[in-house]
């Protein structure tokens, strides 16, 4: 089933760039009047535009269903669970680096005490 689905995802992707390329800009009204729309004769009096348009229309909204097939298959294959893609907390491993020792020396309650004796005196100063 799934193997359908991406096969007529592949064909609609390539029908709705076809037909994109098939429509024509707003700028290319102003050459019908000088002879260029004299081609459009095969989709009829009204021209492609209309044609073109629910083609278009259609293809997307293929594309679209598609799209959405093809997401829930890929969910239903990783387990379908939507905490699936949260990250993963070893209990273990979260302990361990809670117990683990620091490189830092935990000094407690002493404080490092300065005597005056341990500070140089400034050069000129009398003390």
């Amino acid at each position: 089933m799934e193997t359908l689905v991406v096969v007529v995802h592949v064909i609609v992707a390539v029908a709705i760039v076809g037909l994109v390329l098939l429509q024509q800009g707003k700028g290319a009204d102003a050459g019908a009047s000088f002879g260029a729309g004299a081609s459009q004769t095969v989709f009829g009096s009204s021209g492609s535009g209309n044609f073109l348009v629910k083609a278009t229309t259609i293809a997307a909204t293929i594309f679209f269903v598609t799209s959405l097939s093809l997401a829930i298959f890929a969910r239903s294959q990783a387990g379908g669970s939507m905490t699936q893609g949260q990250p993963v907390v070893n209990e273990a491993l979260l302990q361990e680096a809670n117990n683990a020792q620091s490189d830092v020396p935990d000094l407690g309650d002493q404080a490092p005490t300065t005597d005056q004796n341990d500070v140089p005196a400034l050069p000129g100063s009398d003390n």
